[in-house]
């Protein structure tokens, strides 16, 4: 063979080999990419019996069975195993009722809820869906109230606590930061008044708002409060219209700091909290005294209850002997001694076992 047949034979062959290795790198490539229609990785394919990362992670659905008490499921199976099309048709509606007729004809009854899948276009969803409408407003009634409760108890309250930890509260102190003065309640679980009294605190708001006067008249508050189950601290929400704002929002944050370190030493031991907060605006609906967008005095709503407690068998709130001769003269027609501070706190009090107790 001549050299030049030598070399045309030798391109051609190379031309072949090239073709055939990049043949066998695309199909390699697609193999990567997909696998009958669906998208795989290389790990895929070293790994065939792998799932991948969002799927292994991913939880498993909670047993169907195990998210109803015996009581609801065996109410749930009575209707699922006797119930006729016309009447499960009441309950829900598109095909479920005619397939599941279809599908307990021709395989006898359910014995679980989770053989309910079995159902042909029955998914996970489809299934709980129908247990609940199955279930309906009535068997569920007893939690839906527990739920508003729980709902009703936190919203105007925090941190967030669990409502059955409130409600083992036997007395309350609630407390209300005027701008010279500290008003509190002690109020117990049967709505009877411990004590309730104000201090006028003459180092507030003075400048320039000297932390020692701050602490001075705090501490004098404190030694004043008997110890109770939790404190209840009356949250603000002051709107910063002008520059007049500023000094107040400081004046209640620093207040509202200084009680709740005080108030709450046990929280680096227990973890557990004794200070809450309570929406001003919240007790406000509470009692019809929002007006226009605005919380009004409840100095009215006071008075009536304290009058009831004086000339009342049976008062809403109850005060002793000591307390009505006490504050006789705070309500008063034509008093210029108001203390909407000793009426808020008071009010706030009924409000917490309102919400959460009574």
């Amino acid at each position: 063979m001549s050299l030049r047949s030598f070399l045309t034979c030798f391109r051609a062959g190379t031309i072949l080999w090239q073709s055939q290795l990049y043949s066998t790198f695309r199909c390699r490539t697609l193999q990567y990419s997909c696998w009958w229609g669906k998208a795989l990785t290389p790990a895929e394919d070293i790994f065939p019996n792998s799932l991948p990362p969002d799927q292994s992670s991913r939880e498993p659905e909670r047993e169907i069975d195990d998210q109803y008490t015996t009581e609801q499921r065996s109410a749930i199976l009575q209707m699922l195993n006797t119930a006729s099309e016309t009447e499960l048709l009441k309950i829900m509606g598109g095909k479920k009722p005619f397939r599941i007729v279809d599908y307990r004809t021709k395989h006898g009854p359910f014995q679980n809820l989770q053989s309910l899948m079995k159902v042909p276009q029955f998914k996970y969803k489809t299934t709980v869906q129908v247990c609940d409408l199955i279930l309906g407003p009535p068997a569920r009634e007893q939690e839906n109230k527990k739920t508003q409760r729980n709902g009703q108890a936190v919203k105007y309250i925090e941190p967030l606590i669990e409502l059955e930890k409130l409600q083992t509260a036997e007395n309350i102190v609630s407390i209300v930061i005027g701008s010279q003065k500290i008003a509190w309640a002690h109020v117990s679980r049967n709505l009877s008044v411990l004590d309730w009294q104000r201090v006028e605190c003459h180092g507030f708001m003075k400048e320039p708002y000297k932390a020692s006067a701050y602490l001075e008249d705090i501490f004098t508050v404190v030694s004043k409060i008997a110890k109770p189950d939790f404190y209840i601290l009356e949250k603000l929400k002051l709107p910063i219209q002008h520059r007049i704002g500023i000094p107040l929002q400081l004046h209640f944050h620093t207040v509202e700091a200084m009680l709740f370190s005080l108030f709450n030493i046990t929280f680096m031991t227990d973890g557990q909290h004794r200070v809450l907060y309570m929406s001003r605006y919240g007790i406000g609906k509470h009692f019809d005294l929002i007006v226009g967008g605005a919380r009004t005095s409840g100095r009215n709503l006071a008075t009536q209850l304290f009058l009831e407690a004086a000339t009342s068998s049976h008062p809403r709130v109850s005060f002793s002997q000591d307390l009505l001769l006490q504050h006789r003269n705070l309500f008063e027609s034509g008093s210029r001694n108001r203390e909407e501070e000793m009426c808020d706190a008071l009010l706030q009090a009924l409000a917490f076992y309102d919400w959460v107790v009574q």
